[in-house]
């Protein structure tokens, strides 16, 4: 029986752009952004960031220093930001609902402070609400100092959530990741990015 039901955030709860992301940061001058951003797992100092060996600005120094100009700290949000396409509001109903109906509700992510800092604004639903709101615990990479797909995050977030596997149900658009979630006994859904999931959550539920 499923007790806690665990989120992917970009592609899943946040509809996901990494062609806009790319594009911004060309904009504010990283040329090669390409090769170091991915939909799943960033790598460079990209990754670095979201894995938390080094803080935001740390970040911008280093980007700076990689394309010759100093960039701001909005530059880098800006840039950064660029991966939300949109909020679909029927991801967030489904959210509350589920919480209503007494599911554990929480969020486990490979993300960082620049995208945190919209997510746990008021600005993250249009309505004044934060990320907060919506989920029962956030479990974010670069606070933990782990990435996904990794199993040591998958237990650590069990850990915190006091929960066993096969009362856990992981909701990812990233095969690799739902596949090490599988192998450690949680269940699992693997949409497609930006696909809406709420149908076949509501399915599984009923199994």
């Amino acid at each position: 029986m499923i007790k806690n039901i665990v989120f992917d955030f970009g592609g899943v709860v946040v509809a996901l752009s990494h062609e806009q992301a790319v594009k911004r940061f060309e904009e504010i001058g990283a040329k090669d952004a390409r090769k170091y951003l991915d939909p799943f797992r960033q790598t460079g100092i990209f990754g670095q960031l979201e894995e938390g060996q080094i803080g935001k600005e740390e970040f911008r120094q280093t980007l700076s220093k990689m394309i010759g100009k100093e960039l701001t700290t909005e530059d880098c949000f800006y840039a950064w930001h660029g991966y939300v396409e949109a909020v679909p509001k029927r991801n967030l109903d489904m959210l509350l609902w589920l919480r209503q109906q007494g599911y554990r509700v929480s969020l486990l992510s490979n993300t960082n402070p620049y995208m945190m800092q919209w997510a746990q604004s008021g600005d993250f639903d249009g309505e004044g609400h934060s990320i907060d709101y919506y989920f029962d615990a956030l479990y974010l990479s670069f606070q933990m100092k782990l990435m996904k797909p990794s199993e040591e995050i998958f237990l650590k977030m069990l850990e915190g959530e006091q929960a066993r596997a096969e009362e856990t149900l992981f909701i990812d658009d990233s095969p690799t990741n739902v596949e090490v979630a599988n192998r450690l006994g949680i269940q699992t859904l693997c949409p497609r990015n930006n696909e809406d999931w709420t149908g076949m959550l509501l399915d599984k539920l009923k199994k």
